[in-house]
């Protein structure tokens, strides 16, 4: 075997490497290693010294075992979540609402709280090759995802300095890790580059990769997707918990004193970043791991549903339930299988730092995929027109299973879910509903705090907009527009221009 003297090892690294993958089965990809020009040689060695290959067999073989117990078990059962494990933002009190928000306030004032926010998806499907976070959903501001969840923080860091007391000020920080995926990772630091870190501190604004694995054949050979190339793919949301731990965000998390982290994604226009609400919630539980969920709109909304599965917690797909079961009704009328995810999640950092005692019990999920690859024999690169390969996922609620101590809170829909999923003109889940759930919300802001926004009823057309720099939730207007009404058009940036509209 001809062997450059540009490649980042030694010989008898370079031979340890081979052996290892010939070992595990796939030898194969030193195939075409003799052809290759020197520049291609160290490309692909340095591909290969990344990937753990025993680990690639593992999760190959966990996924097809997996994949064969669900068509096996059609005997699984399903049950609501029991009451001692659930709560509801819609039941509660408002005096326990206070309570929970107290709690979560507290803890950020003390700086015991971080974000963590999965944007490694693109806008594809949206008909942008930005990353998803950098969209414009049409506001009157055109601000972005990003801004949107950055100006939350913001907010939410000068609302908890109330919490502090005055002889110990400090600055309120919520460090907010972002995870890229390899695509993303470039124009989402400079996205925020470019817009000064909206505000926030660039040195509280961290940015991680998550991981990626190898794509297989269906018979688990791993593919090459050129000569010199293998063909990777992300390891879907739930690669999250080993990022945090490769990419040093444990570490981060364990210097700075969090001990409490919320983590959501990045398609959630309304989502409430570092809710202080769901973070007292779960504080108050003692949850180690805990979710958001939403009420299903109906028996056939397509949507995962977090529930006990044979006597775990888990997420079930709706495809997963049958008509009957999916249909079923609780006392107060509610469906017995309600709880909507959302991929909204609370961890403590103890949580986090205990995920690999048990990554290699994770359930990884087959995806069939048409993958571009490179016929061995001929060398010729194939574009398949149906699926000749797998991509392999985690999924962030897989841990699940594994909490010592889980909860549940539901939400207000309205209030809190508006995924980004669409192409515009899709009519849900589109840039157009999104647009119309945040105009919707500041006015409920409004009219909550004694107010009035004057439209002419279409708020699918209506420029309105308060930033979540004046407003986090609806606070701090009613000294302003009680008992008044807000001109529109109007972009409320600050309480100046608050005033300025209000009449």
């Amino acid at each position: 075997m001809t062997i450059s003297s540009s490649l980042p090892i030694s010989e008898s690294e370079f031979y340890a490497l081979k052996e290892r993958f010939e070992k595990n089965g796939q030898g194969h990809l030193f195939h075409f290693f003799d052809s290759l020009e020197p520049e291609q040689q160290a490309e692909l060695v340095r591909q290969l010294v990344d990937i753990d290959v025993g680990r690639v067999n593992h999760i190959y073989q966990k996924a097809i075992e997996g994949a064969e117990t669900a068509v096996l078990n059609t005997g699984a059962t399903f049950e609501p979540l029991p009451q001692h494990v659930f709560g509801s933002v819609l039941k509660a009190s408002p005096e326990e609402r206070r309570e929970w928000e107290t709690i979560g306030l507290s803890q950020i004032a003390q700086g015991r709280v971080a974000v963590i926010l999965m944007a490694g998806g693109q806008g594809t499907r949206l008909g942008s090759s930005e990353p998803k976070g950098c969209y414009d959903i049409n506001l009157p501001s055109h601000k972005s995802l990003f801004q949107l969840q950055a100006e939350r923080i913001l907010r939410l860091q000068t609302i908890a300095r109330q919490y502090q007391m005055p002889g110990q000020l400090q600055d309120c920080i919520i460090p907010w890790y972002i995870m890229t995926s390899g695509p993303t990772h470039g124009p989402t630091y400079e996205f925020f580059e470019k817009n000064k870190f909206f505000g926030l501190k660039k040195e509280n604004v961290i940015f991680f990769e998550q991981g990626t694995l190898p794509c297989l054949t269906l018979d688990g050979k791993i593919i090459l997707e050129a000569k010199d190339k293998v063909a990777m793919a992300p390891d879907g949301n739930g690669g999250i918990y080993a990022a945090v731990q490769n990419k040093g965000v444990i570490k981060s998390l364990k210097e700075r004193g969090i001990l409490y982290t919320h983590c959501y994604c990045v398609d959630n226009c309304l989502a409430k970043v570092a809710d202080p609400i769901f973070l007292g919630y779960s504080i108050s539980k003692g949850t180690d791991c805990g979710v958001k969920v939403v009420s299903k709109l109906s028996p056939e909304e397509p949507v995962g549903v977090v529930c006990v599965r044979d006597g775990t917690y888990g997420v079930v797909e709706y495809s997963e339930i049958s008509q009957e079961l999916s249909e079923k009704r609780q006392a107060d009328g509610s469906l017995e299988l309600g709880a909507a995810n959302i991929a909204n999640h609370f961890f403590s950092t103890e949580f986090l730092e205990r995920v690999p005692s048990f990554a290699s019990q994770l359930e990884y999920h087959i995806a069939k995929k048409k993958i571009k690859y490179v016929d061995l024999e001929t060398g010729e690169t194939i574009a398949p027109k149906s699926n000749s390969g797998m991509k392999l996922e985690c999924f962030v609620f897989d841990v699940f299973p594994f909490a010592r101590q889980f909860s549940v809170l539901e939400v207000d829909r309205k209030e809190e879910f508006s995924p980004l999923k669409n192409a515009p003109g899709s009519g849900v889940d589109c840039p157009e509903t999104s647009r119309k759930d945040i105009v919707s919300q500041h006015v409920r802001f409004v009219e909550a705090a004694g107010g009035k926004v004057i439209h002419g009823g279409n708020l699918d057309q209506l420029d309105f907009e308060i930033s979540p720099w004046v407003s986090y939730a609806g606070e701090g207007l009613e000294e302003i527009v009680r008992g008044k009404s807000v001109r529109t058009p109007a972009i409320i940036e600050t309480k100046e221009d608050l005033a300025r509209f209000t009449v």
